[in-house]
């Protein structure tokens, strides 16, 4: 069960698996209008050049995991993290709470009169627990292969480094059963565009 209800802009999360087209969504939902966030955005911020953020996670994981620019090496510290879960939970402990932060700062400067409603794109929603921080939550959702291959192609990584990733995170099924809303994408994009445009309608009811 979620929190009770908060007063202001009603806060909708928007999640999925890795590779289910979470940003495309986000896109749709943004053309009609809803003011949206991306917490992968928040989370490059939060190690940017200069920041605390940054100094900690060169402190955890060495300064190899930085270019020579003294930026992150965003590649070589996947590498790491995808393989061992006490480090992927180091980096989140870093990336996480400014990343919340940031998000909720979003959501109370937003004026209810003029949105009803906001979605923030997280990721890792369930993983983390911040599903009960939200109104309502939607799912993208696609087929494994469909999943495994946007992965391979989008990030250049082998059939077993993208694997590795996916069991990284909550098996999409069990996030489906726990979404108020499910939206599919590996299906034509009209069909993508009907799905986006029924939960925006029922949204705003």
């Amino acid at each position: 069960m979620r929190d009770v209800e908060r007063s202001g802009v009603r806060r909708v999360a928007l999640t999925g698996g890795i590779a289910t087209g979470k940003s495309d969504l986000r896109a749709r939902f943004e053309a009609l209008g809803v003011p949206t966030i991306d917490s992968d955005l928040l989370a490059r911020k939060a190690v940017a050049p200069g920041t605390v953020g940054l100094a900690a996670v060169a402190t955890r994981f060495g300064r190899d995991v930085l270019h020579g620019d003294g930026t992150l090496d965003r590649k070589k510290l996947a590498t790491i993290v995808f393989a061992d879960p006490e480090a992927r939970l180091a980096l989140e402990a870093i990336v996480h709470p400014e990343v919340r932060r940031a998000v909720d700062e979003w959501f109370a400067a937003l004026d209810p009169d003029r949105h009803p409603y906001a979605i923030a794109d997280i990721p890792l929603l369930y993983e983390v627990g911040r599903d009960r921080d939200f109104d309502v939550v939607i799912v993208a959702a696609c087929d494994p292969d469909t999943q495994l291959r946007r992965l391979m192609e989008r990030d250049g990584v082998s059939e077993g480094e993208a694997r590795q990733r996916l069991a990284a995170q909550w098996p999409l099924d069990q996030k489906v059963r726990r979404a108020d809303y499910v939206i599919r994408t590996d299906g034509p994009d009209d069909d993508t565009d009907r799905q986006v445009r029924s939960a925006f309608e029922r949204l705003l009811l």
